[in-house]
């Protein structure tokens, strides 16, 4: 299969690469120790039209796919995991508008994220991650209105820039989860407050807190799709989003092996370079073989998802292995680095941090297993 990438996609991929560059490398420790992504960088991306990236022209978006969308989240993943993280799930929470609602709101949310707001995602609770038909959040309808009870956990980019947030709640409980409806939720709406910002190992600059809704009135005409359609339209956004959180896994290993052969060339140890010595060359030979197999699984996937197909599958593949090799070529990389990288004078420290969270969240690697494996004996 041909992976040849377009003039579009060529010049999205560069123009990330400079941006991650000039603006995420110089500040991505301070960022990270702070525990702070830095407002500059998300209204830089705004301007560059990131934000607005898929979003259709006729809403003021770029109107690219997902292979532009993937190869962007890769280049700034690079240099900040956590920059990749904000934009993986914002381009996330936009799609289901695009696919499921109406003309207003296409109009405010769509228009809206092409002007640089922010779109988070709310589907974990405390009891419901991996068991996302456990959600137990509701939206009991009340006249013209929906009045929402709940909470979501570790939920990304509502926090300190939030704008709006696509939530999945319970509209009929007795239904399970054929009872569950998409809502989207605007910043600032009565009942609906930000609770606890947690304080993570890794993507650190990431804003991931707590949302709690107490008695939250919102329009009927907030909902997103058909009631009683919510979790098939999560399932569909998390297909989408894992090739984004599986080009966030290879940013970040492609930069590990990078760091890797710069380091190898430059140490010398036993009275010769360590690009000499046969097991460290073999490091770099599994390294480079996995990012090539990795990469590989991610450009398939994104350019199935731009033919309309169904990803499902591919996408539960490429996040499964991108996402477990960021982590093993982070962890050869220290190896490579020795003491050195296990320092915070290193980015490799916060590279290895960062890539430990992709094997869990959008769904963990056994999840994918199982999806992987439920989609293989289909039929």
């Amino acid at each position: 299969m041909s992976f040849q990438l377009s003039k579009t996609e060529r010049m999205v991929q560069s123009l990330a690469k400079e941006f991650a560059e000039k603006e995420l490398a110089p500040i991505a420790a301070e960022m990270d120790r702070e525990n702070k992504m830095e407002p500059a960088i998300l209204e830089k991306l705004g301007k560059l039209g990131f934000m607005g990236i898929g979003v259709p022209k006729e809403y003021g978006g770029a109107g690219f796919g997902m292979m532009a969308k993937s190869l962007m989240v890769t280049e700034l993943s690079k240099q900040c995991a956590s920059t990749g993280e904000i934009m993986s799930v914002h381009t996330m929470a936009v799609n289901p508008i695009m696919w499921y609602g109406t003309e207003e709101q296409k109009r405010k949310y769509l228009g809206g994220a092409a002007k640089g707001q922010i779109a988070a995602f709310a589907l974990t609770e405390p009891s419901a991650g991996s068991d996302a038909a456990g959600v137990q959040t509701v939206a009991l309808p009340d006249g013209d209105d929906y009045v929402i009870n709940g909470s979501k956990c570790f939920i990304s980019n509502m926090g300190d820039h939030g704008d709006f947030v696509t939530i999945l709640a319970r509209t009929d409980p007795a239904k399970g989860y054929k009872g569950m409806s998409t809502i989207i939720v605007d910043r600032g709406t009565p009942g609906f407050t930000i609770g606890k910002r947690e304080d993570k190992m890794g993507i650190r600059a990431a804003d991931v807190s707590e949302l709690i809704f107490q008695d939250c009135r919102v329009p009927r005409s907030q909902l997103l799709g058909q009631e009683g359609k919510g979790f098939g339209i999560f399932m569909r956004a998390l297909d989408a989003g894992r090739i984004g959180m599986a080009s966030q896994a290879l940013g970040i290993a492609e930069e590990a092996l990078r760091l890797s052969k710069e380091q190898l060339k430059v140490r010398v140890q036993f009275g010769k370079p360590l690009e000499k010595q046969q097991g460290l060359q073999w490091y770099i030979a599994d390294m480079a073989t996995n990012i090539a197999a990795a990469k590989a699984l991610i450009y398939e996937a994104a350019q199935t998802y731009d033919r309309g197909e169904k990803v499902t599958e591919i996408a539960a593949i490429c996040k499964y292995y991108a996402s477990e090799i960021a982590v093993e070529v982070t962890n050869k990389a220290l190896q490579i680095y020795s003491g050195y990288g296990y320092m915070k004078d290193y980015p490799l420290e916060r590279m290895y941090r960062d890539a430990r969270i992709i094997p869990i969240y959008e769904g963990t690697s056994e999840i994918q297993k199982n999806i992987i494996a439920r989609e293989e004996l289909r039929g």
